[in-house]
């Protein structure tokens, strides 16, 4: 070897000097595990209706506030036409349990048939007529409970109060409840809650901490700074429900759904 072969050999030697062993093996370390909940939103049982809505109501975002896991116990109450249940019945279909707590009406027959569509999916999941089978559910034997967009139907039927007590005695202690719902700014008039379908913060405390719960804190996950809350036909006359028809259809698809409260409460432990 040359001497100029060898001075190069040195200065490369100098200038770039050995990775961490670390770094060296970067490329052979075990892979991270994939996130659960994303990969249940990703789920190709998924219906291209509805994972079109992923945009305003960010499931993966609002399960991981909630703290749900694929080993727990999850009742979701009124789970209406399953948009919840694609994601659920994937996420806790191996080590967790999901009880679908569904009123009974005009909405648990069409559960029961969307169920029936996917029996690979969903085979697992349980149905519970509620009021009249809730027992089927071991009293303080679920992890969380959730309900997305119902309070507000609570409200308008009167049957809140007793609808917060069963979620109490469902959890147990220490277990999650988590609601979204349809914001109703706090200065407007509260009679407004018992016909437009929107509802306050304030409200929504209320009834969870008369019926025992702690409040655990909020999320901003599903707001919406362009619903003014104040639609000639309450919150459905915007997507999805679209109640004015064409009529201004344009304008309400640009606002979006509607601005939504995410919250938060936890059964006491003790």
């Amino acid at each position: 070897m040359n001497r100029l072969a060898r001075t190069c050999l040195l200065l490369t030697t100098i200038a770039v000097p050995a990775l961490p062993l670390a770094a060296q093996h970067e490329g052979h370390m075990m892979p991270q595990k994939a996130d659960p909940i994303a990969a249940a939103v990703a789920a190709p049982s998924r219906s291209a209706t509805n994972t079109a809505r992923d945009k305003y109501r960010h499931p993966a975002e609002t399960l991981a506030f909630f703290g749900v896991t694929p080993d727990q116990t999850v009742a979701e109450y009124s789970p209406g036409g399953g948009w919840y249940t694609e994601i659920l019945a994937p996420l806790l279909r191996e080590k967790g349990t999901l009880y679908a707590l569904q009123p009974s009406g005009r909405y648990l027959d069409g559960y029961r048939k969307f169920l029936a569509t996917k029996p690979d999916v969903y085979d697992k999941v349980k149905l519970v007529p509620y009021p009249e089978q809730t027992g089927a559910i071991p009293a303080g034997s679920v992890d969380t409970l959730l309900t997305f967009r119902n309070v507000h139907n609570m409200v308008m039927a009167g049957t809140e109060a007793a609808t917060f007590k069963a979620f109490y005695d469902l959890l147990k202690p220490g277990g999650t409840l988590g609601i979204v719902d349809h914001r109703l700014p706090e200065g407007r008039d509260s009679a407004l809650e018992k016909k437009s379908g929107y509802l306050k913060t304030s409200t929504v405390r209320g009834l969870a901490e008369a019926a025992g719960f702690e409040y655990v804190g909020a999320s901003e996950i599903n707001a919406n700074p362009s619903d003014t809350a104040d639609w000639p036909k309450g919150v459905w006359t915007l997507p999805p429900t679209l109640s004015n028809g064409d009529a201004d259809k344009a304008k309400y698809l640009a606002i979006g759904e509607s601005d939504r409260m995410t919250l938060k409460f936890r059964k006491p432990a003790g």
